[in-house]
């Protein structure tokens, strides 16, 4: 019998829903539906609690090939979880592009490198759009980190890609405007976010 079968079994041997189930596991109904419908596995802390719940040794409940099916499935989500992470660490840290020296500003016949604070702009709309960037770039690093920690990975995977799009427009976008310094910054934010999302393994269905 497979561990979907299981499952299901000594749930309703003991008379539970699977919204009852859920909450003694702290996982969403959803999650039991898929580990019953043989759609997805428990990770290893949530075997642990069916374990005690129904006061079953896991390896009653698994096969020795089911247990190297979960600890894959669960190395592969820790490398994505971290990948993520980095990611929203990464944009995060666009944060120091407000703060740092890197933009050129005329002040007579002499270009100084100033900082966000202290850039007054090129023409009137060169300083909205830079803030703009800096803080889309903020918002989506705080939104990856959060969702991430929330484990909402096909959100988080989302904002990721959003994230790249927008790392390599802005590459352009500074380009054009002519300021090096933050260009060649932001191209290896950009070529460091094509890295990780090109390593993050898929998960197997």
């Amino acid at each position: 019998m497979e561990f979907n079968e299981k499952l299901q079994q000594l749930r309703k041997q003991n008379n539970m829903t699977q919204e009852q189930l859920a909450i003694k596991l702290y996982v969403s109904r959803t999650a039991v539906s898929k580990w019953e419908s043989g759609k997805g596995w428990p990770n290893i802390e949530s075997l642990k609690c069916i374990s005690r719940v129904f006061s079953v040794s896991i390896d009653e409940l698994l096969s020795s090939d089911e247990l190297i099916t979960i600890a894959e499935t669960e190395n592969r989500s820790g490398f994505r979880k971290m990948y993520r992470c980095l990611f929203g660490i990464i944009d995060a840290a666009a944060v120091s592009f407000i703060f740092l020296p890197l933009y050129g500003q005329p002040r007579g016949s002499h270009i100084y490198a100033v900082d966000l604070m202290s850039y007054t702009g090129q023409t009137k709309y060169n300083l909205l759009i830079y803030w703009s960037v800096f803080l889309a770039f903020i918002i989506l690093g705080s939104a990856e980190l959060l969702l991430t920690r929330m484990e909402k990975e096909a959100a988080a995977d989302i904002v990721c890609r959003c994230s790249a799009v927008l790392g390599g427009l802005a590459v352009c976008l500074f380009a054009a405007a002519r300021e090096p310094y933050v260009t060649v910054l932001l191209f290896f934010f950009f070529t460091s976010k094509v890295f990780l999302l090109v390593r993050q393994v898929p998960e197997k269905p």
